[in-house]
This record gives C-alpha cells, structure tokens and sequence, in this order.
C-alpha cells in the first residue's frame, strides 16, 4: 500500500492508497490545499475542521456544476448524433433518387442512339 504526505493548512496529513496512485493522490491533495488555503484567506483561520468541510463544500458544487454541464452536453451530442442520423438518412434518399434519375437517362440515351442507329442505316 502506497503513502503520501499531503500538507494542508500547514498540517501534514499521511494518506494511504493503492500503490501507483500517489501521484493523483498527491495532486488531489494539492488542489484541496489550494482551495482551503484560498478560503482562509477570505474568512480568516476559522479552524481546520470548518476550513475544511467548507472547501469539500466548495468541491462538491464544483462536482455537481461539471456532472449538469456534463449532462447538457450529453444530451447536445445525443441531439446533434440524431439529427447527423436524419441528415444522413435523408442523403442516402438524395444520393438514390441521384442514382435513379441518372440511371433512366442513360436509357434514353441508349434509346435514342439505337433509334439514331437505325435511322442512319436506312
């Protein structure tokens, strides 16, 4: 089992995790560090306790933010997949019609140069 020691508030903290995740956890710390070192600035040493439920508060609206950003988007790419699908659908029908238009002008060309054919032989 790995060990990191994270600092925060001036406190060093052991924290135990999986071995190869002490760089994450490392980071994770970091950026926790960071946002109770940023909240007492605006609100003074209030203790670490306080300090630190209110930066696990900030963190988890930061969460809940990204998790309803990552929803809207999801629903936007399931939208735009489905409109790619229609769009797609109606191509095929173009490229079709395409295919046939171009199919019976070449028979009445044909027609018409077997009729040209037999006019010049007469």
């Amino acid at each position: 089992m790995g060990k990191v020691s994270i600092n925060v508030n001036g406190r060093a903290f052991a924290i135990g995790c999986e071995d190869g995740q002490e760089q994450a956890v490392a980071a994770l710390g970091e950026q926790f560090s960071k946002h109770v070192t940023e909240l007492a600035g605006q609100v003074g040493q209030i203790g670490d306790l306080r300090l630190f439920l209110m930066a696990a508060l900030v963190l988890g609206d930061k969460l809940r933010e990204s998790e309803k950003a990552s929803e809207a988007a999801k629903t936007r790419i399931a939208a735009l997949e489905a409109d790619g699908a229609e769009d797609q659908r109606a191509g095929e029908k173009t490229i079709k019609a395409a295919a046939k238009a171009l199919n019976q002008a070449a028979k009445r060309v044909e027609t018409l140069a077997k009729q040209l054919g037999t006019e010049a032989n007469r």
